[in-house]
């Protein structure tokens, strides 16, 4: 174990001893700030249910996979959510800056959405340089966990590659210009427009990349979850109490089938970041298959629940106290992720978001 991670097991599948247990120190230049180039020079860790840490570059992932396998992503894409706007001057008072987050659209021209500061808003904002083209809305709510409800006078979402901004993550310094991260931050096959984040396991994809893996008989299909910003939200108190965000999901007929089949036929079912994952077991039926459709999930994956759709799943380094670091152990284990993590601490491996990734097995399958 590295001195850099929490040492032990939990003596049970407690969400809250896990997440103590998975606890470590990650030194601030640790965190990538620029993603690999080209995208598939990412390192990639295997992590088999026992023996030692395998390392690769993501390129190799051909050879670790094979024909047959059904790989699995999410096509949603990052739209420019973080919106700058400004009060309305009122007998020449007002006019302050209110920096907004829109989350998603909850029914035509309303959307949910971070505002700050939130105290200062008002009822009315515009949205948009001032001397520009501006957007009226209106506060007309509030949330549960304090985001605002803005009713548009029209469909904003046109507007938005205009007077909008990526929202990055925090812990990446991208300066004010986000021209260069309007592809960078987004993977090679983002389709559907709706996400806050982007799901970052795909990131390391290449069009060669895929191209090689279609080649070599690894089927591909695709899933929309649009990430919100709940994505990053640490774990404060119990984990009992942490209240996820909802986030919206799509599978096709065709997708689900093509899972369903493999399954039923012994294929293995590889799933391109936790996203996926979230979304595959939100859509599982009682009989463990995947039902096409969509909704809302608001789907928390802890250690002591069993994955049931994957086998495989390609994913990022993650945050200390987050809840992804909770799904990750329960699809690979508690002590199978602390030795991972010990090892990419040890070995230079790249975190977060443009960081490098993990090739984790799930721990409930027998393995071949």
């Amino acid at each position: 174990m590295s001195q850099h991670a929490s040492s032990g097991s939990p003596s049970s599948q407690n969400p809250d001893d896990a997440l103590a247990a998975l606890h470590f120190e990650l030194p601030p230049d640790r965190i990538a700030q620029t993603g690999a180039e080209p995208r598939d020079a990412a390192r990639l860790m295997g992590v088999p249910p026992a023996g030692a840490v395998q390392h690769h570059i993501f390129r190799d992932l051909p050879g670790l996979l094979r024909a047959g396998d059904v790989l699995v992503f999410n096509q949603s894409r990052v739209i420019p959510a973080r919106v700058l706007a400004y009060k309305p001057v009122v007998n020449g008072l007002g006019g302050g800056q209110i920096e907004v987050l829109l989350l998603r659209e909850e029914e035509n021209n309303v959307w949910s959405a971070y505002l700050k500061p939130a105290r200062r808003a008002g009822n009315e904002l515009w949205l948009g340089a001032p001397g520009g083209v501006q957007h009226r809305a209106e506060v007309v709510g509030v949330q549960e966990d304090g985001a605002r409800l803005l009713r548009f006078d029209h469909d904003i979402k046109p507007y938005l590659d205009d007077i909008g901004r990526l929202p990055l993550p925090p812990y990446i310094q991208a300066g004010e210009d986000d021209t260069v991260w309007r592809e960078r931050y987004q993977t090679v096959y983002a389709r559907e427009n709706g996400s806050v984040a982007a799901p970052t396991a795909g990131l390391h994809f290449t069009p060669e990349l895929l191209a090689t893996l279609q080649q070599m008989g690894v089927e591909q299909h695709a899933i929309t979850l649009h990430v919100g910003a709940g994505t990053f939200k640490p774990i404060q108190g119990a984990v009992s109490e942490h209240v996820m965000h909802a986030e919206r999901y799509h599978i096709s007929p065709e997708t689900a089938a093509a899972i369903n089949a493999a399954r039923n036929e012994g294929r293995r079912v590889v799933a391109v970041g936790t996203t996926t994952v979230r979304a595959l077991e939100s859509s599982v039926d009682e009989r463990g298959e995947v039902q096409s459709g969509e909704g809302d999930t608001r789907i928390f994956i802890t250690p002591g629940q069993q994955v049931q759709v994957p086998d495989l799943l390609i994913t990022n380094l993650h945050l200390p106290g987050s809840t992804l670091m909770l799904l990750v152990a329960a699809f690979a284990g508690i002590e199978r992720i602390q030795a991972a993590y010990a090892a990419a601490l040890d070995e230079g491996y790249r975190f977060y978001s443009l960081g490098d990734a993990m090739l984790l097995q799930n721990a409930s399958r027998p393995q071949d």
